[in-house]
C-alpha cells in the first residue's frame, strides 16, 4: 500500500467521523500539555491539575460556542450580550440558593430547583429582550445586545441592589464584592456531608481517595476531574442536541432565515416568532453554562462578565466556523486550551530557561528595542505576570487576522450546515446518476 493511500485513509478516519476527530483533538491537547508539565518539572500533582483546567476550560467555552452557534451560526442572530445573559443565569441561581438569614439573603431553595428557576428566568428575559430587538438588523442587534449585557452588569453591582427589600421580599446581588454560590455538587458523591467544613468521605471517595493517595494527587484534584467528567457528558449531550435541531424541520427554517429571510416569510413561515424561539433558547443555555462554570469556583462578581468575555466566545466560534457543531467543539477547544491558556505556559517556560531581567515598564519601550534587532526586553516585557492579559490580547488579533486572511469561514467552515434537507450538490449527482 503506497504512503498516498494510508495518508488518504487517515485524512478520511479523521474527517468523516466527527467523534474521532475530537478525540485526536483532545489527546493532542493533553499531550501538549502533559509536554509542558515536564519541562516545567511539575510533580504528578501538578500535571494533573495543569490537564484538569484546560479540560474544564475547554468544555465551557466549547458549549458556549454550541450555543452561540445556535443563535448565530443557524439563524444569523448576531448577539453580543451572551456576557450579561450569563450573568442573568449565575446570578438567580445563587439569589435562590442563598439561605434566607444570608447576607445578601436569597430564598433558599434546593440547587437542583434553583438551576431549573435560572434556566427559565435567563430564557423568558432573552425572550423579552429579543421582542423589539429581533425586527432590527445584524449590526444594530448587535448594539442593542451589548448595551443591554453593560446593563445587567452595571445593574448587578450596583450598591441599591446589594441588599435590597422589593415587594417584602428581601434579596441581593452583593453589588461589587459579588455573591458567593453554592459548593462544587458533585462532591456529594466522595462526601457524607459536604456542607460542613471538614467533610469525612464516604465508602466510594475513601476508595478512591486512599487509591490516589501514593501517588500525590491532593482530594480536591479528584473533585474537580470528577466535574470535568460530568462537564464532557454535559458537552456530549448538548453535542447531540445541536446536530438534532440542526437536522430538524425547526432548524432548517432557522437556515433559511439565515440565508434569505424574505424567501422563508413567503414560503409562509413566521420568521420573527421562530428567531424569538431560539434567540430565547441559546440565552438559557448560555445561562445554564455559566452555572456549571461558576459552581467549580463557588462565587461569581460582575466583573466576570465583562464585554470581553462575549468576544471571546465568538473568537472561540470563528476559529471553529460557524454553522458546525463540531467546528464550535473544535474552536472552544483550540481556543481556551491555546490562546486563552497557552500564553500563561509560555511565560513559564521562557522564564524558566532564559532568566531574562531588567523588564521594560512598557510595552512601547518593549517594542522600541527591536530596531535594534534586540528581542530580549520584548521577552522580559512578557513574561511579567502583569502582561499575560496583554499578551493573550495580542495573540487574539494575531489570530484573528490570519484567519480572516486565510480561513475567513474557520477551520471548519466548509462544514456549514445547509438550510435544505440533502445538499443540492448531491441533489445534482444523484440525477447525473440516474440519467
Amino acid at each position: 500500500m503506497s504512503t498516498g493511500s494510508l495518508q488518504a485513509r487517515a485524512e478520511g478516519w479523521l474527517g468523516n467521523n466527527d467523534v474521532r476527530l475530537l478525540i485526536a483533538l483532545a489527546l493532542a491537547i493533553g499531550g501538549l500539555y502533559a509536554l509542558f508539565s515536564v519541562v516545567l518539572g511539575f510533580q504528578l500533582n501538578g500535571t494533573v491539575n495543569t490537564l484538569r483546567r484546560v479540560a474544564f476550560l475547554s468544555a465551557i467555552y466549547a458549549m458556549l460556542a454550541l450555543a452561540l452557534n445556535l443563535q448565530w451560526g443557524y439563524a444569523g442572530l448576531f448577539n453580543l450580550g451572551a456576557a450579561g445573559f450569563m450573568a442573568i443565569g449565575v446570578y438567580t441561581m445563587g439569589i435562590l440558593t442563598a439561605p434566607v438569614t444570608a447576607s445578601p439573603p436569597g430564598f433558599g431553595l434546593p440547587l437542583p430547583v434553583a438551576i431549573v428557576g435560572a434556566i427559565l428566568v435567563t430564557g423568558i428575559i432573552g425572550g423579552l429582550a429579543a421582542l423589539p430587538a429581533i425586527r432590527l438588523r445584524a449590526d444594530y442587534l448587535a448594539i442593542v445586545t451589548v448595551a443591554f449585557s453593560e446593563i445587567v452588569r452595571l445593574t448587578l453591582r450596583a450598591p441599591e441592589f446589594a441588599n435590597t427589600r422589593i415587594a417584602g421580599v428581601a434579596f441581593g446581588t452583593g453589588g461589587a464584592t459579588g455573591l458567593s454560590l453554592p459548593s462544587n455538587p458533585i462532591r456529594i458523591l466522595f462526601y457524607t456531608d459536604p456542607a460542613t467544613t471538614a467533610p469525612a468521605p464516604n465508602a466510594l471517595g475513601a476508595a478512591i481517595f486512599s487509591a490516589v493517595e501514593p501517588l500525590g494527587i491532593e482530594e480536591t484534584l479528584v473533585i474537580g476531574w470528577a466535574y470535568v467528567i460530568v462537564l464532557c457528558l454535559c458537552l456530549g449531550l448538548l453535542y447531540w442536541l445541536m446536530i438534532r435541531i440542526g437536522k430538524s424541520p425547526f432548524g432548517r427554517v432557522l437556515k433559511s432565515i439565515r440565508e434569505d429571510q424574505q424567501v422563508t416569510q413567503a414560503l409562509g413561515k413566521d420568521t420573527r416568532l421562530f428567531k424569538i424561539k431560539t434567540f430565547a433558547l441559546g440565552c438559557a443555555l448560555m445561562g445554564l453554562i455559566a452555572i456549571f462554570w461558576r459552581l467549580s469556583g463557588g462565587y461569581a462578581s460582575p466583573r466576570m462578565f465583562k464585554p470581553i468575555q462575549t468576544f471571546y466566545i465568538f473568537i472561540a466560534l470563528f476559529i471553529g466556523g460557524t454553522g458546525s457543531p463540531t467546528g464550535s467543539i473544535v474552536g472552544g477547544a483550540l481556543f481556551a486550551s491555546l490562546l486563552f491558556e497557552g500564553p500563561s505556559f509560555i511565560r513559564r517556560v521562557v522564564a524558566e530557561y532564559l532568566q531574562l531581567s531588567n523588564a521594560p515598564d512598557t510595552l512601547v519601550s518593549a517594542l522600541a528595542e527591536l530596531g535594534t534587532l534586540d528581542v530580549t526586553p520584548l521577552l522580559a516585557y512578557s513574561v511579567q505576570d502583569v502582561s499575560i492579559s496583554a499578551l493573550r490580547l495580542m495573540l487574539l488579533g494575531i489570530v484573528l487576522v490570519y484567519l480572516m486572511q486565510r480561513h475567513p469561514d474557520g477551520l471548519l467552515g466548509h462544514r456549514k450546515a445547509i438550510a435544505s434537507s440533502v445538499a443540492l450538490s448531491q441533489q445534482a449527482t444523484r440525477e447525473d446518476d440516474n440519467e
